[in-house]
């Protein structure tokens, strides 16, 4: 829903909730459901109201459970029956520098004031473990916003009877607690203010008469702030640029100015301002955001701009370049389809609202941002979450060089008449084993991204995966799978439990990347053997259709189950009976020893 997307409307959200909320309903979007509990220091019924909306439109469905007004710590450490019969996936901790009642005094000396940010600190550090305790879910705390006055003015920031420094150093100490613990994100309501403007996100006004800290008017960016880290937890983000060049990365048109006049570089203010454009783009790479462009250039053009001396993005960071004639809609949908990706996992940034347009109304899955003018291009870009970051893996770090391996193998894959040839030369090995630690991140993330090749789609945090991971009646296994182009890390992930000498297999998936290498055969060998360990006689498989997974509806008869049931939604469960004589059917991939 536009109305919705960044940049919006906060009035407009605030006065039209109601509608949105029942359009979004109406939609027939298909969304994940999580439960949130919102424990406030403040008046929290619009926050809940907000979030809502953002949630749906981002493709989760929330329930909530809200504290009463100023309830946040009495909720956790008296252990409110509501609330844990509840049982949230997040629980979202809101409170604000109205909510800190103990500051310095003048006469205080530095071990006084080191006392009272411990004091207060510790109240909220007691509840955090409490709630690791007997939730074991995710948790999500505000830092402290700078108070809306100086009662020293500018000492106020570094003298240490300063509130200001007192907010600073209790920050400090939030930020080392999320640096030490999984499962618990800091909302920074610090910078978020700072961006609204700290007379208007605090308004004493709505505070006295309404208890709304922040503003009612700065609710929606909070909600919209909150929202971002939340489907980022869940696998929600984008994964691609894909750019147009002219006058989006650099000014002036290329074919028409020449390679020469463009604008790009440290000779003009323009230039300057494209420069640190492209340097925003450029630093997505390291977090693995995949770089693409689609221009109506030549392709000579396009390359001879990126190869000026003075451009920060070269020709080799971008996975695809389309720089041709066609329909930049039909560029878009041939990037997803050579990156093996959804067209909803795409950022077109274009400067020219004509194709904008296009492109919104002809793949209207695709995101398509109001980028403004050139000096707002950074800012509408950053400040739209769609890629905020909240678990980076290993795999994170080494995707750009992932998928540039993926498409080197497909240009391999022409060079063969037999496919099973193909597979054999690419050299593949598997380790696949049980849920290890080092991988507990990057297993979350799969559960959370994969959508072609997910079976149940359920959806695990962290906090799931461990708890799945140190269950003895589970049986947990990843694949990571490398051939002779490169290391594909963590592509499949598969659990189940044990039910006497049934097993019960709950997920399903592979990463879309690898599809049809048979990766799925050498998994499903080592999930018989190990079964086998177990005296299991039957595995019990589950297929709940999606409007994206059809392509493994029959995956299932593949591997030789038997359809046992199937009801009037197509949702099925097959069976494998495991015979002692179970015959392989992995032999293209070698198995590291397990």
């Amino acid at each position: 829903m536009d109305s919705l997307n960044w940049p919006f409307d906060s009035q407009f959200v605030l006065r039209k909730k109601r509608k949105l909320r029942r359009e979004l309903y109406e939609d027939g979007y298909l969304r994940i459901s999580k439960k949130i509990a919102i424990l406030g220091g403040s008046t929290t019924s619009e926050i809940k109201d907000m979030l809502e909306l953002f949630l749906m439109n981002m493709g989760i469905q929330p329930e909530f459970y809200e504290s009463d007004y100023d309830q946040y710590w009495q909720d956790v450490m008296f252990t409110n029956s509501e609330l844990l019969a509840f049982q949230p996936d997040i629980i979202y901790i809101h409170t604000t520098a109205r909510n800190i009642n103990v500051y310095p005094e003048i006469s205080d000396d530095i071990e006084i004031v080191n006392k009272k940010i411990d004091d207060v600190y510790n109240v909220f550090f007691q509840m955090w473990n409490k709630i690791e305790q007997d939730f074991q879910c995710i948790i999500i705390q505000n830092n402290f916003e700078k108070p809306w006055y100086r009662l020293m003015g500018n000492k106020d920031i570094y003298d240490f009877h300063g509130r200001s420094n007192f907010i600073f150093n209790l920050n400090s100490k939030l930020y080392e607690y999320a640096r030490t613990h999984q499962n618990f994100y800091i909302q920074d309501i610090d910078f978020l203010s700072s961006c609204f403007g700290l007379e208007k996100w605090d308004s004493p006004y709505d505070w006295h008469m309404y208890k709304y800290a922040p503003s009612l008017q700065a609710t929606p960016e909070l909600a919209y702030n909150l929202a971002n880290i939340i489907k980022s937890i869940y696998g929600k983000n984008k994964k691609a640029f894909v750019l147009d060049l002219d006058n989006t990365l650099w000014g002036g048109i290329v074919g028409d100015d020449g390679v020469e006049k463009i604008e790009i570089g440290q000779e003009t203010s323009l230039g300057q301002l494209y420069s640190e454009f492209q340097s925003y783009i450029k630093a997505h790479k390291q977090f693995g955001i995949l770089l693409t462009i689609d221009s109506k250039n030549e392709l000579k053009n396009a390359v001879a701009g990126l190869n000026r001396p003075d451009s920060i993005l070269k020709p080799d960071d971008f996975l695809i370049i389309k720089a041709n004639w066609d329909p930049k809609d039909k560029n878009l949908r041939d990037i997803a389809n050579e990156l093996n990706i959804g067209v909803d996992s795409l950022v077109f940034v274009d400067d020219n609202p004509a194709e904008r347009h296009i492109v919104h109304s002809q793949v209207p899955d695709a995101v398509v941002p109001e980028i403004g003018d050139p000096w707002e291009y950074l800012i509408s870009l950053d400040r739209s979450g769609y890629f905020e970051q909240t678990n980076i893996s290993r795999d994170d770090l080494l995707r750009n060089d992932m998928y540039k391996a993926n498409l080197y193998r497909k240009q391999t894959e022409a060079l063969y008449a037999d496919y099973k040839d193909y597979l054999l030369s690419l050299e593949m090995k598997a380790e696949i084993k049980p849920f290890s630690p080092i991988y507990i991140s990057r297993i979350a993330q799969l559960t959370n991204k994969s959508n072609q090749f997910n079976l149940t789609t359920r959806r695990c945090s962290e906090a799931d995966i461990e708890q799945i991971a140190n269950d003895p009646s589970y049986i947990t296994l990843y694949g990571k799978l490398e051939d002779r182009f490169g290391d594909n890390g963590v592509v499949s992930v598969v659990f189940g439990h044990i039910e006497e000498t049934l097993f019960h297999i709950d997920l399903w998936l592979m990463s879309c990347r690898v599809l049809k290498r048979d990766m799925e055969f050498a998994m499903m060998d080592v999930l018989v053997e190990k079964c086998k360990m177990k005296n299991i006689q039957i595995l019990r498989g589950y297929y709940f259709p999606t409007p994206k997974n059809s392509m493994v509806k029959d995956f299932y008869a593949k591997q030789g189950f038997s359809k046992y049931s199937e009801d009037r939604n197509g949702n099925c469960t097959w069976e494998l009976i495991i015979h002692p004589n179970y015959k392989k059917k992995n032999n293209v991939i070698t198995i590291k020893e397990q």
